[in-house]
């Protein structure tokens, strides 16, 4: 079974009970789909405990758009001027640990290919179309993924699980493919109206998905907020918006 995480966002409370709640389950690896820091201001103690503790397991971790950002100092595609001032914080925050962290084990690109258990895999922070800033959606999965059996997703902070069919030239499969499209929701900063903490499991032996909700502590997340950034950031973790 294999843990799939997604923009957890500094948020350590909320990660540190999803870690918790992987123990009742036989993981084999992590999955981390991008956005592991800013918004939330424990960015340094979520990679320190990445870099102590998951290392070894960690099949695929990804760049985000706010790594992307953080790391070139490049905020000018932030939708609003309070998202640009975060992040703005969040790199004068980072300790050099976290920045060589950044640096050098996670993937720069946005976007990984790899085996898992015989399925051929995407994963990608955003999507075909703009690794970094344009999400899959049920609606809209901005790309040809035909060649895939699984992709994994993050960005929207909205979990889903879904598959779509191909044509395909296989009269036994009735000329279809289909492939699995994962995302996990947000550890972090969920918007999809629940307020806990969100992560999915893979079964690649059943071919299935659970999605989880954790508990947390949210007001001992919003606690630490002291100001220095818009308090939108603190006030959403309450209703998960």
């Amino acid at each position: 079974m294999y843990a799939i995480l997604a923009d957890i966002h500094g948020n350590m409370y909320a990660f540190q009970n999803v870690l918790e709640d992987m123990k009742k389950f036989d993981i084999e690896g992590f999955i981390l789909l991008g956005d592991l820091i800013d918004y939330g201001m424990q960015s340094n103690a979520v990679i320190d405990y990445l870099q102590d503790e998951l290392k070894p397991d960690v099949l695929c971790n990804l760049w985000g758009n706010h790594e992307q950002a953080i790391i070139f100092e490049n905020f000018t595609k932030f939708s609003s001027k309070r998202g640009v001032e975060c992040a703005q914080y969040t790199a004068s925050m980072l300790s050099d640990r976290t920045k060589e962290y950044l640096n050098t084990q996670l993937v720069k690109e946005g976007i990984s290919e790899f085996k898992l258990d015989g399925k051929k895999c995407l994963a990608v922070h955003g999507s075909l179309e703009d690794f970094y800033w344009k999400a899959i959606t049920p609606d809209n999965i901005y790309g040809d993924y035909s060649s895939y059996d699984i992709v994994f997703s993050g960005h929207s902070h909205f979990s889903h699980i879904f598959t779509k069919f191909y044509e395909a030239a296989d009269p036994e499969m009735r000329n279809k493919r289909a492939v699995m499209f994962i995302n996990p929701g947000s550890v972090g900063q969920p918007r999809n109206h629940n307020p806990k903490a969100q992560y999915a499991l893979l079964d690649t032996k059943t071919m299935s998905v659970n999605l989880r909700a954790v508990s947390y502590d949210v007001n001992k997340a919003m606690a630490l907020y002291n100001g220095s950034v818009n308090r939108f950031y603190m006030d959403r973790l309450k209703n998960g918006i």
